[in-house]
């Protein structure tokens, strides 16, 4: 008998890139989640707790708050839920991109909407006189809200684009070879027998006992 080396094969096609654990993007997804929720209703509950933009009044719709707050909130909570449970790379990615957008926007939202409202940004200005608090309130509403925002999106992005090998290792798929499954069963993976090969010690030994076979018989046809 021949004993080979049989080594197991694997194949990782183009879908098993695609495909990715749905704790990859849990963390991120959470904070963006949350963070958005707090985007879109800050503005509605803040002057509850005297923290506030104009006009200061709790549960007072504007336009701008709708632009600047509650669709870039939304957007956030949108792109944070699809991080936390999509197994898909391509529509974390989205996801992510997603969250982006809105960090950018809530950063940038207050400026570009003064060239469309002439009367200042869209969304007001904070409500307290004080210099700290007002710098607060700026930072909770608006940018300091936004650079978060982005800041994990990006990181989300950033894991998302990298195809790590134990995702590959992990959906990758055996290559049946056409063994029947007895002898998958009967011998190791590791190894396989060719059967009914003569090694070349049992080789030998046949054509010793043929040629004494021989002898044998001439001697007996003699006599």
């Amino acid at each position: 008998m021949m004993i080979t080396a049989n080594q197991p094969t694997s194949s990782a096609g183009p879908s098993s890139r695609m495909h990715l654990p749905r704790s990859r993007g849990a963390v991120s997804g959470t904070l963006l989640v949350l963070l958005g929720i707090w985007g879109a209703l800050i503005p509605f509950v803040g002057p509850i707790f005297d923290y506030a933009y104009t006009p200061d009044d709790s549960w007072h719709y504007t336009v701008g708050r709708l632009w600047l707050e509650i669709l870039p909130g939304a957007a956030a909570v949108v792109g944070g839920l699809i991080l936390l449970f999509s197994a898909h790379r391509l529509l974390a990615l989205l996801g992510g991109w997603l969250g982006a957008l809105a960090g950018a926007w809530f950063v940038l939202g207050q400026v570009v909407s003064t060239f469309w409202h002439e009367r200042g940004p869209m969304a007001g200005a904070p409500a307290s006189a004080n210099a700290t608090r007002s710098a607060w309130e700026q930072i909770g509403f608006f940018s300091g809200l936004g650079v978060v925002i982005l800041f994990l999106a990006s990181l989300a992005l950033g894991r998302l684009s990298v195809v790590a090998v134990k995702d590959l290792e992990r959906t990758a798929e055996p290559i049946d070879d056409g063994s029947p499954d007895e002898a998958r069963t009967a011998r190791p993976e590791s190894t396989r027998v060719i059967e009914n090969e003569p090694t070349v010690g049992e080789s030998d030994r046949a054509t010793s006992s043929d040629e004494s076979d021989g002898h044998t018989s001439s001697g007996s046809s003699r006599i």
